[in-house]
């Protein structure tokens, strides 16, 4: 009987070890990430350097993406990863820059988006590691509905003169990134994903999107031109 038992409960304990010890990595991995995120952005705004613009972007994100994909498994993965989150602030900072300087209550916004950013990663987290659901059936539509998002979001650069698109998109990416945060959670709990540095770039590129998709949704409401 005791064999018995042994032999259902050690791969049980296992795997919540191992869920435990993705988890934990994770969120390690992401403070570090969105610090170092940080600090590229202010280095950005100290320096007033210019966005990039949309070509280098998308380049330069899904250039190191698939570099992060690649080496997943090995240190260069951890390099990676940073050198995206960096890339990503520094494409941050110009924008945070022109809304200081654009609208009198710029800091306000910024300040009001990044506490919106928070609570809402917090309270969906919490709510997902305390009722352990499992989320996994949003994926197909996630991906897809990112895809209508991002097509949607291109479409709304090449079409400044119509913010009602653009409060759209950002609503969508809203909704999207929330979802993700859900969905990714998840699989962690769930183990459905057991690559820290692949979890940690997923929960980093949602924060990403909600709080510059925040941030535009005030800049919208907020411009009396």
């Amino acid at each position: 009987m005791n064999q018995l038992e042994n032999v259902y409960t050690k791969p049980a304990v296992a795997g919540v070890l191992e869920t435990n010890r993705v988890l934990r990595n994770t969120y390690a991995l992401l403070s570090m990430t969105l610090l170092f995120s940080g600090a590229t952005a202010g280095l950005s705004m100290v320096l007033e350097l210019p966005h990039p613009g949309l070509i280098v972007t998308l380049v330069g994100y899904f250039g190191l993406l698939f570099l992060v994909n690649r080496f997943r498994n090995s240190v260069w993965g951890l390099v990676f990863v940073f050198a995206l989150t960096g890339f990503m602030g520094m494409t941050l900072g110009p924008i945070l820059n022109l809304y200081l300087s654009h609208f009198v209550n710029g800091g306000q916004m910024v300040m009001t988006a990044l506490g919106g950013t928070g609570f809402i990663f917090v309270g969906l987290s919490a709510y997902a590691l305390t009722t352990r659901k499992n989320f996994s059936f949003m994926g197909g539509m996630l991906m897809a509905g990112i895809w209508v998002a991002f097509l949607a979001g291109i479409a709304a650069v090449f079409l400044p003169d119509m913010p009602g698109l653009q409060l759209a998109v950002s609503a969508m990416f809203i909704l999207l990134m929330s979802g993700m945060i859900l969905f990714q959670t998840s699989e962690i709990i769930h183990g459905g994903e057991d690559n820290y540095i692949l979890a940690t770039l997923s929960l980093y590129v949602s924060i990403f999107n909600l709080f510059t998709s925040l941030l535009q949704i005030l800049g919208i409401l907020g411009n009396d031109e």
